[in-house]
């Protein structure tokens, strides 16, 4: 699967400490970690309606935004940087919470319905496409996870103890495919990211 490089890596989420370590806010845990790695500050932009960074890549440039518009304005932030810097919907990578997931799992892909997650329904309005990839953490369902929770309540709040282990560990190990994902080697990154790997026997 040969495509174009990533130019823009969006994390999706809610500004102010009061969300930071809520569920919802697993993109932008993801893009601090690749800043963290990439050695790069995220800073106030407001022309981009959130934090951003920019990086040298090769004989190109990759940039990484945090919207502060709240999760259902998204797009505002993201078109805003695309049109501005003439990034296509295809070098796009979102990142963002997943509810269908389990904890621990990670999945990437291209394109697709939104399926009612506001951050995603927003960005595809304003791009006029859904042909960005998205790389989506598994935080569970409450009915899944057993939970007596509303949706809405379920991923404004923090992940349970046994969870956050498991999410952060996705993470790790989607970031080992960020080099094949900056290269445009799709097949290469969907499989590091997709196998989760197998818990060793005696284990649990």
């Amino acid at each position: 699967m040969s495509a174009s490089p990533i130019r823009l890596v969006v994390g999706l989420g809610n500004p102010g400490p009061e969300y930071a370590d809520t569920r919802h806010n697993a993109g932008f845990w993801w893009v601090d970690a690749l800043a963290r790695e990439l050695r790069l500050d995220l800073k106030p932009e407001s022309k981009f309606f959130g934090f951003s960074a920019r990086a040298k890549l090769g004989e190109g440039e990759v940039f990484l935004l945090q919207p502060t518009t709240y999760m259902n304005r998204s797009g505002h932030a993201v078109a805003a940087l695309a049109r501005f810097y003439k990034i296509l919907p295809q070098e796009i990578l979102v990142v963002h919470d997943e509810l269908d997931l389990l904890p621990g799992d990670a999945k990437l892909k291209q394109a697709g319905s939104h399926a009612g997650h506001n951050g995603l329904k927003d960005i595809q309005a304003m791009l006029g496409s859904s042909d960005f990839w998205r790389l989506r953490l598994g935080i569970g369902h409450p009915r899944t996870l057993g939970l007596n929770q509303p949706v809405v309540d379920f991923v404004l709040h923090r992940p349970r103890q046994d969870e956050q282990p498991q999410i952060e560990e996705a993470i790790l190990r989607s970031l080992q495919a960020w080099p094949a994902l900056a290269r445009g080697e799709m097949s290469h990154a969907t499989k590091t990211i997709n196998t989760r790997p197998k818990a060793p026997k005696g284990e649990g």
